[in-house]
């Protein structure tokens, strides 16, 4: 059984009291009995305080895997590290010094990843994609149906489902995470939107750096394949 649960994000979407947003994206990933955590937003503090009120223990973390090189999604690292310094830190190799740095001096181990490439079983990372800021994406293979979790998606939310389904030949469906559309004029994130589904992309659960107007857009295109995404959202597959 998969299960993500959403621990830092522009939003907050539950009722449980405590829980706090800020600019910036990490999710915890439970698949059977492999623990990953994606990203961990850009502060330590509100990422450990929203794990404890959601009841999520981060010292389970086999596996951390970092988008890319901006601090809302590293910036939380440091504050993860203090309570879990055994996981495996997996990051691009276009990442400077700091992180690595930082990761280094906490006693953490390093992977930097260049291609496509396994993280645990059924979890993959696309490797670092783009011309501009590259970021990897993960990927998780369910039964056959994959799931695509982004950062940003600095390299496009198009292109990261397309290299998914092509390099690890099965349908893509759900994406999840930062898509980076806002500003984008609506009749372009309408084209994106869409341009997903005749991929075969099910289900959409934007969040993060999507932007207000983009997300409502995604909600129409994708109706009932439609999930908000945001601090305390659970997806379950």
């Amino acid at each position: 059984m998969l299960r993500i649960t959403t621990l830092y994000d522009n939003y907050v979407r539950s009722s449980l009291p405590g829980l706090r947003s800020g600019w910036g994206f990490s999710c915890f990933i439970e698949y059977d009995d492999k623990v990953v955590l994606f990203d961990t937003g850009a502060d330590g503090q509100t990422l450990l305080d929203n794990a404890e009120r959601l009841r999520i223990d981060l010292r389970e973390v086999q596996v951390v895997a970092l988008s890319h090189d901006h601090g809302d999604h590293t910036g939380g690292l440091t504050g993860f590290l203090t309570v879990n310094p055994s996981a495996l830190i997996y990051l691009g190799r276009s990442f400077g010094p700091a992180v690595k740095g930082m990761v280094q001096s906490h006693g953490g181990r390093l992977m930097e990843v260049g291609s496509a490439m396994g993280l645990v079983p059924q979890i993959f990372t696309t490797g670092e994609l783009g011309r501009g800021v590259k970021e990897q994406s993960l990927v998780l293979d369910v039964d056959a149906r994959l799931v695509v979790i982004t950062g940003c998606a600095h390299p496009g939310i198009v292109e990261i489902a397309r290299f998914a389904k092509n390099e690890f030949g099965s349908d893509v469906y759900l994406v999840m995470g930062g898509f980076h559309l806002s500003g984008m004029p609506e009749k372009r994130v309408r084209s994106i939107a869409e341009e997903l589904k005749e991929q075969g992309v099910q289900k959409a659960a934007p969040s993060h750096c999507t932007g207000d107007g983009a997300i409502a857009v995604f909600r129409e295109v994708f109706g009932g394949g439609f999930a908000e995404g945001g601090v305390g959202k659970v997806i379950e597959l």
